[in-house]
C-alpha cells in the first residue's frame, strides 16, 4: 500500500465492510462526518484499522484535522510514504 490509489481503495473496504457505508455514498470529497455519518468513536475505530494495516503508529492529532476521505488519504499517505 504505497499511492494514494491503493490507501483510497483499502479505505473505501474499512468503510464498507466495517461501518456497512454504501459503496456509493464514498468519494474523495466525502465528509467523514457529514456525508459518510460517522461519529467520535467511528473515528478512533478507523484509526485503530489503519493502524493494523499500516504498522504505523498513527498519531490521534493527526487525525484531529481530517474531515474528508481525501485527507485522511492523505494522512495515511504521509505516513507510509
Amino acid at each position: 500500500m504505497k499511492t494514494a490509489a491503493e490507501i483510497y481503495d483499502v479505505l473505501r473496504g474499512i468503510l464498507e465492510n466495517d461501518f456497512e457505508i454504501e459503496a456509493d455514498d464514498i468519494s474523495m470529497q466525502a465528509s467523514l462526518y457529514e456525508d459518510l455519518d460517522l461519529d467520535s468513536i467511528d473515528a478512533v475505530d478507523l484509526v485503530v484499522k489503519l493502524r493494523e494495516i499500516t504498522g504505523k503508529k498513527i498519531e490521534p492529532e493527526a487525525f484531529k484535522q481530517v474531515r474528508t476521505v481525501s485527507d485522511v488519504v492523505d494522512e495515511v499517505h504521509k505516513l507510509v510514504a
